[in-house]
């Protein structure tokens, strides 16, 4: 299952899932027909707002999580979306983009890990990662809620490692600077919401951002290693 499968990361990661011969349950708000014409029997994708928490709520008590892993040994939940939104210092931020963003990029992963496990309960493999940041471990102004709710995944991460439940393991992956839109976002905001714009302008002119199919090749590859949910919080940067 993996989060945020439309466009950027969650795009390549589930390309690459896909390509191994791993089936894919994609949640997003929209679709990704590109990848559906490719994989007709492979992905199956719901159409689901994961900012609204009430949407989400009413889809988790549907059965189609209960009957999405029929017959399989591992398992795997890629909590992917998320929002760089709202930027700025805390008089420029909109109390309801906030509610939002911890909605998206805390709640709903955090629900969707709870909700994952209850429903494989037969399965002995069960594999849970949380998309990350740098940003999680280092504060930035103007990234306060981002900061801040990607730290909540990494603590998360740890949390779960530490109930040591039978067959689940979990790891919240910083997986360096990516070329997707998110990039693209950053270099147009304006400087007094994020001060360290000039830097993220520089990697772009250096060619020094990382290309999102090379990205998910690492990604995937570690989350099916033997060594996964060794460490409860990664890094895929040098």
């Amino acid at each position: 299952m993996v989060t945020g499968h439309s466009r950027g990361l969650g795009e390549a990661i589930a390309a690459e899932l896909l390509a191994r011969g791993i089936a894919v349950l994609g949640l997003s708000r929209s679709g990704n027909p590109a990848l559906a014409a490719q994989h007709p029997d492979l992905l199956r994708e719901v159409s689901l707002d994961l900012g609204d928490a009430a949407a989400l709520e009413v889809w988790l008590a549907g059965d189609e999580l209960a009957h999405a892993f029929p017959e399989c040994e591992t398992v795997l939940l890629i909590n992917n979306a998320g929002t760089l939104q709202p930027m700025g210092p805390l008089q420029r931020q909109a109390p309801d983009a906030v509610a939002r963003a911890v909605v998206l990029n805390v709640a709903t992963p955090l629900a969707l890990s709870a909700a994952f496990v209850r429903a494989t309960p037969h399965v002995i493999d069960r594999r849970i990662l949380h998309i990350s940041s740098g940003a999680g471990r280092n504060a930035y102004p103007g990234w306060a809620v981002y900061c801040a709710s990607k730290a909540a995944l990494d603590h998360h991460a740890r949390s779960v490692a530490a109930d040591a439940v039978p067959g689940v393991k979990i790891s919240s992956l910083a997986p360096g600077v990516i070329a997707t839109a998110m990039q693209a976002e950053i270099r147009a905001s304006d400087l007094e919401d994020f001060p360290m714009r000039e830097r993220f302008e520089a990697m772009h002119r250096e060619g020094a951002l990382l290309a999102p199919d090379a990205v998910a090749t690492r990604v995937v590859t570690f989350l099916l290693s033997g060594s996964f949910g060794r460490e409860p919080v990664a890094d895929l940067r040098g």
